[in-house]
């Protein structure tokens, strides 16, 4: 369905050509006007609240005058939007997208330069650009710095993450916007490679909550050919303003006429489910640009990697390098012919997808912390990894490999050798290839989250489109809604995962409570959840790392952490040891007709219900931080009059995430739409429930 017409929607307020853009509901103002000095300036209302005060906007370049003052307005162009649109995977399988828009044509009067400034105004947010349109006095250009403010009403409760130029994989911090202060922070955190952009610079997504209840968020989208915006924070008067990151000589981005920037996003409601549950990140982003996509599918998969990690076997062939740093001996490879068809037979005995299999090439002894261009080739095994010989077994057993490329940071060598690696992917039958950066950039120089690299993380999929192939990458800049545009750009890693609680200090109660409010608004992420061994002791007496969940929680985060690329990472004899726990995840869903986000607060709780694509079965997935929690939900959202089975996974009476996290209990209930179910959830704990019709 598509019904675009065109509505002016500008008040004149007859104070310096201020003009106001409202969403369909009414309920958000955008006020866009020029200064005295013709400098470009926006202020946001939400129920004739201000969100954001007068905020200053502009483009600073590179030898030449900046794009930021003299300025007067020439033309302005409104239309209201309202469509439809189906993603290839999802959280729903039909999206709607609807605003109102304003475009403001600026030129520069004393360069003749010109300059548009884009706005879409949504229900649940503020969405606007600069496009810099086809003109001869503005060709090929530097962007040095980028203007735009975020000018805050308050003092508000953030949780944030430091504005590293190299890593998202930091806990996040819940603090005030005045006491944001990165020289506080204790970075013995795991961490290998850090590039923090200064004192008082966080990360994007930024989710706030003012002391009105009014639920906050400023992010990006649709970062094509552009740095990644962090952002600078004046914890004294709460005005933020972004903060690009450079290239290894301090530029930000090299442009040519025509060319937009990203979307800078400004999310607000008074209801926190508003801002987990928007789908305006990826309405911002270009629709898919792949025809055919019959051979993209959703994936549950397990694999030759938890083991690892907790110090079982090594992903080199001489069982010496050890990537949890406590090495304490020779252990045995782990990509073996052997054991990967010992994976194999598990993912096909209990219905799996996919198996995942890393340390299978040659390189891993010396693939780390050497800033080393030649690492891997990503085409030759070991010699006890037989590719041919495996790749027979899994089709016998209608198992899918998942290829492993890590780059060790060495993308130069990685682009020279995408295809060749490619075509090895293609003669042995692998639909998807997990990529992984870890370590320092080469070219030497370049930041993770730079525009060099952002252009990688983007090509990298559509290169891989041209060979039908599937991409979920890990230590990549955060995803900002690209999965639109190539939705075989199945999952990002882009945080602190799972695979943190095996080997650091690991990741708090409340970690899974805040990601769905932050990174997950750009695009699924590979979390890798399911862990039911849960203490590390398990694997060795000394260690005392462990998951800072209970198991039914593991369970739980199959349902809120949305990915169409689930991972059940645990060992095949831990699932096989709690074989009724292990069934929720062989019933789970990764693929979604409609979703429903039926309590929601940032470092607190959230829970979720989803309806299966093509089917009238539903999961249900509650989380909860540090703290116990009881609440009731309804089932309003089952088809009346039907019955249905629910299989209720929940936290024992006596679980808790530290003391008893394996304490679990399983029942089954009758149940229909009139239904409400009360869940008690352990301190770090969860529910998950799935939901079937009685036939």
């Amino acid at each position: 369905m598509k019904n675009i017409f065109t509505l002016c929607l500008l008040v004149l307020t007859g104070f310096l050509n201020a003009q106001t853009v409202q969403s369909p509901s009414k309920e958000i103002a955008v006020t866009f006007k020029l200064t005295a000095e013709g400098r470009p300036s926006y202020s946001v209302n939400y129920k004739n609240k201000p969100v954001i005060k007068e905020s200053l906007l502009g483009i600073a370049l590179k030898e030449t005058e900046a794009l930021e003052t003299g300025f007067e307005i020439t033309n302005t162009q409104n239309k209201s939007v309202d469509e439809s649109w189906k993603p290839v995977l999802g959280e729903q399988s039909v999206i709607r997208n609807t605003y109102n828009q304003a475009v403001f044509s600026l030129v520069q009067k004393a360069t003749g330069r010109k300059l548009d400034i884009v706005f879409k105004v949504y229900d649940e947010g503020v969405a606007f650009r600069y496009e810099f349109p086809k003109q001869d006095k503005l060709n090929y250009f530097i962007i040095s710095d980028e203007k735009t403010e975020f000018n805050l009403a308050g003092n508000h409760k953030t949780f944030w993450i430091p504005g590293d130029y190299d890593s998202q994989e930091y806990v996040y911090n819940e603090t005030k916007l005045s006491e944001i202060d990165n020289d506080k922070l204790n970075l013995n955190n795991g961490i290998a490679v850090k590039s923090i952009g200064g004192r008082y610079v966080v990360q994007s997504p930024l989710m706030m909550k003012s002391a009105e209840g009014l639920y906050l968020n400023v992010f990006e989208a649709a970062v094509v050919n552009y740095p990644v915006m962090h952002l600078d924070v004046n914890t004294s008067n709460f005005k933020i303003k972004s903060h690009l990151v450079p290239n290894a000589i301090g530029d930000k981005a090299y442009l040519q006429a025509p060319a937009v920037s990203p979307w800078r996003t400004i999310m607000v409601s008074d209801d926190a489910r508003d801002i987990v549950g928007s789908k305006m990140i990826l309405n911002l982003n270009e629709p898919s640009r792949i025809e055919d996509t019959s051979w993209i599918k959703p994936m549950k998969y397990v694999g030759v990697w938890w083991e690892m990690h907790v110090g079982v076997s090594t992903w080199d062939l001489s069982g010496t390098q050890d990537a949890s740093q406590k090495s304490v001996g020779k252990k045995p490879h782990g990509a073996t012919t052997e054991n990967t068809k010992r994976y194999i037979d598990f993912a096909a005995k209990h219905g799996f997808d996919g198996v995942l299999v890393e340390g299978w090439n040659v390189g891993w002894e010396d693939w780390f912390g050497n800033w080393k261009e030649e690492v891997f080739d990503f085409v030759t095994p070991y010699p006890d990894f037989d590719i041919q010989q495996i790749s027979d077994y899994a089709k016998s057993k209608n198992v899918k490999m998942i290829m492993h490329h890590e780059t060790s940071g060495s993308v130069a060598n990685y682009e020279r050798r995408l295809d060749r690696a490619l075509n090895v992917m293609k003669k042995y039958g692998y639909p998807a290839v997990k990529t992984g950066y870890v370590g320092k950039i080469i070219p030497r120089g370049e930041f993770h989250d730079g525009q060099s690299m952002v252009n990688h993380f983007n090509y990298v999929p559509q290169r891989a489109a041209e060979y039908k192939i599937m991409v979920n990458s890990h230590e990549s800049s955060r995803p900002t809604g690209v999965s639109r545009t190539w939705p075989n750009y199945i999952a990002a890693e882009a945080a602190r995962g799972n695979e943190f609680n095996g080997w650091s200090n690991g990741n708090p109660p409340t970690h899974e409570t805040i990601l769905p409010f932050t990174r997950l608004l750009g695009g699924p992420m590979d979390y890798t959840p399911g862990v039911f061994e849960i203490k590390m002791s398990h694997y060795d007496a000394s260690k005392t790392e462990q998951v800072h969940t209970t198991l039914a929680k593991q369970l739980a985060l199959y349902v809120t952490m949305y990915s169409p690329l689930q991972m059940a990472c645990d060992l095949p004899e831990n699932y096989e040891r709690y074989a009724d726990a292990f069934q929720f995840i062989k019933d789970v869903a990764a693929d979604w007709d409609e979703s429903k986000y039926l309590e929601a607060e940032p470092g607190d709780y959230l829970t979720v219900a989803r309806k299966a694509k093509g089917s009238e079965n539903w999961f249900v997935g509650a989380i909860t931080d540090e703290n116990p929690r009881n609440t009731t939900v309804s089932l309003d959202f089952l088809t009346p009059g039907k019955k249905y089975k629910a299989i209720i996974y929940q936290d024992g009476k006596t679980a808790h995430w530290e003391k008893n996290p394996i304490n679990y209990e399983i029942k089954t209930i009758e149940v229909t739409s009139k239904s409400k179910l009360k869940l008690n959830l352990a301190a770090g704990g969860g529910t998950a429930i799935s939901i079937f019709p009685v036939k």
